[in-house]
């Protein structure tokens, strides 16, 4: 499904991102840590995006779903949130991005391993249309690989 595979890749590169960032923390590059912070945000903001409009809009249909799916996008907003106040010349801070790209691989496990494979077997053509414009609303002038 072209949908789930462009949402596996966009996970790829903000968890890219993301590693990379605390390896320049390591470092001591905060400059370059602080760009690739914000090229994962940016990465993850469409995402973001394109997954609640879409796919997460479909399955909040069924209250199976919806109570997986609320706890996600809270995910979504508190990562927001954080990245958008972040202080990498503060040290705790420099401890939260780390705790938050763990945090980030256990929410991508949670809809790689759980909600991707469920929409295969639940959706029809009108819920994958509905999904797929969600991610092109998010991805305007792109198109799905």
């Amino acid at each position: 499904m072209p949908l789930l595979r462009d949402y596996i890749a966009e996970h790829e590169r903000a968890v890219d991102h993301g590693r990379e960032a605390v390896r320049a923390l390591d470092r001591g590059e905060l400059d370059q840590a602080r760009e690739l912070l914000t090229a994962m945000f940016d990465e993850l903001r469409s995402h973001w995006q394109g997954e609640e409009n879409g796919l997460f809009a479909v399955m909040r249909r069924e209250e199976l779903y919806a109570q997986h799916i609320d706890p996600l996008v809270r995910e979504h907003r508190e990562l927001a949130a954080f990245l958008e106040t972040v202080d990498l010349s503060d040290p705790a801070d420099q401890g939260r991005v780390r705790m938050a790209i763990d945090e980030l691989y256990e929410h991508i496990a949670k809809e790689e391993d759980g909600l991707f494979p469920a929409s295969l077997t639940t959706f029809d053509g009108a819920d994958w249309d509905t999904a797929m414009a969600g991610w092109h609303e998010a991805h305007p002038g792109q198109r799905m690989s």
